[in-house]
């Protein structure tokens, strides 16, 4: 049985900065945890780096970067697999994803209202669910609450079934006691070269 979670999820995707607010605001979000590998948007500048740190504190809300530790796309080639996508499974055994996952523990424990932020807004298609999500529920029985709107969220087990298109339940399902699902980013990075200015690709 998952244990209490003051973590949340969010993705600015195409949001207003009021409207991005009011989602925070209405799970009274207190931290705010970036987790995009390159803390930058051309299609909303707002949320860039040191732009949004700036008026989230005048809303009393914390800015905390985390994309070094646990962001969707690391520098190592050993998280990828052979069809270029990244292994969340091979990603959640480095060492610093561990430690930035350990920091998020603990502010559960500490009863911190903590929403970590990337640019998807759709949370079954970022990895703060696939990885982040996956490990917090698997390893430290905390399901994470993914905001997708004012005052409405998608659990961490919901998003896990849907995924796994029912083959994973909570507690296991009529054929008993269901492996743990392991998941991929949703496209691949192989020879896959920047990205120019004229195409929108959200981070993973």
């Amino acid at each position: 049985m998952p244990i209490n979670s003051f973590l949340y999820s969010i993705g600015h995707g195409q949001k207003t900065q009021e409207e991005f607010l009011a989602e925070l605001k209405s799970f009274d979000i207190h931290f705010l945890v970036d987790v995009r590998t390159s803390p930058y948007s051309k299609w909303g500048p707002q949320f860039n780096q040191g732009v949004i740190e700036s008026w989230l504190q005048q809303e009393k809300i914390r800015y905390i970067y985390m994309g070094d530790y646990i962001g969707g796309r690391p520098q190592n080639d050993i998280c990828y697999d052979e069809e270029g996508y990244f292994d969340y499974h091979k990603m959640a055994e480095e060492s610093s994803f561990k430690t930035g996952l350990h920091r998020l523990v603990d502010a559960n424990s500490k009863n911190c209202r903590v929403a970590i932020m990337c640019s998807e807004s759709d949370p079954s298609e970022c990895h703060r669910s696939k990885l982040i999500g996956r490990e917090l529920y698997f390893v430290y029985q905390i399901s994470m609450n993914h905001i997708v709107a004012i005052n409405k969220i998608i659990r961490q087990e919901e998003i896990m079934k849907t995924l796994t298109k029912g083959a994973w339940e909570p507690g296991g399902n009529l054929f008993g006691e269901c492996e743990p699902p392991y998941f991929k980013s949703r496209k691949s990075y192989k020879n896959v070269i920047e990205t120019s200015d004229e195409i929108f690709i959200p981070y993973d």
